[in-house]
Parts: C-alpha cells; sequence; structure tokens
C-alpha cells in the first residue's frame, strides 16, 4: 500500500488527540462513582484512542508501541469484577455492596476511596479488552480480504 504526504498530519494529529482521548478517560473512570462516567465509558474512551493509534501507525506499529493482549486484559478485568463484588460476602455484606472511606494520601491530601473504584477497573479493563479484540479481529479479517 503507498502512503501518501498526509501520514506525517495524521500520525501529529494522532498523538494529540489521543492523549486528549487518554486523559479524558482516565477523568471519566475516576469521575464514575460521584458523577457520570465510570468503568465502560472511561474503557470506550481508551479504546477509541487506540483504535486512533491503530489507524494511524497500523496494527505493526500500535502492538510496538502497546504490547498488550487484549483477551489476557478482557479476562483480567472480568476476573477483578467478579472478586470484587464477591469480596462483599468476607464481611457478611450481599454482592456487589460497597462501601468508602476517606483516607489521607501524600500529594493528594484528604482522598475518598471507594470499592465501587475496583468494580469500575474491572469493567474498565473488560471494555477496553473486548472492544479491541473484536475491532482488531475485523481488521485482520479485512486485512486478509485485500490480500486474497
Amino acid at each position: 500500500m503507498k502512503r501518501n504526504s498526509n501520514d506525517l498530519i495524521l500520525k501529529t494529529m494522532t498523538s494529540i488527540i489521543a492523549f486528549i482521548l487518554l486523559g479524558f478517560s482516565v477523568y471519566l473512570f475516576f469521575a464514575g462513582h460521584n458523577a457520570p462516567g465510570g468503568g465502560f465509558i472511561g474503557g470506550l474512551m481508551t479504546s477509541a484512542a487506540i483504535v486512533l493509534m491503530n489507524m494511524a501507525y497500523g496494527q505493526s506499529g500500535m502492538r510496538n508501541s502497546l504490547p498488550i493482549n487484549f483477551r489476557f486484559l478482557f479476562k483480567l478485568g472480568l476476573l477483578i469484577a467478579l472478586l470484587t463484588g464477591m469480596g462483599s460476602f468476607l464481611f457478611g455484606e450481599p454482592f456487589l455492596s460497597q462501601t468508602f472511606a476517606y483516607f489521607q494520601l501524600p500529594i493528594l491530601g484528604r482522598t475518598e476511596l471507594a470499592t465501587a473504584l475496583l468494580f469500575d477497573l474491572g469493567v474498565y479493563l473488560t471494555v477496553i479488552g473486548v472492544t479491541m479484540t473484536i475491532i482488531l479481529s475485523i481488521a485482520d479479517d479485512r486485512r486478509e480480504e485485500v490480500t486474497q
């Protein structure tokens, strides 16, 4: 496939836009238990940034910069979400019960930490893993069709 001169513009803008998307996805992830957002939409925003990098740099370039096994990632996310939900059984609470407490952290000061954040982490990793597995599988199938 012949590359054209627009690749430089695409790659430059991808770096900027992916950075903004990743920053916004982190904000949405942490805002999720008190405001709109959470693991699902944060995972979708992260996936959008990764897809953009895949479009700009190609699948081999993306895999070199992000050597992540997305199938393992969604299994890890499911495990974290399941263990977080079952963790409430240890305290005699119903499945998926959540609690929170305030902690004094070195840089952040007094910060609220909730068990819902752990569940959101599982959802976040699961959404990224599933979304990227589906999109990259479709991209591989399309690439095989073009080469045949």
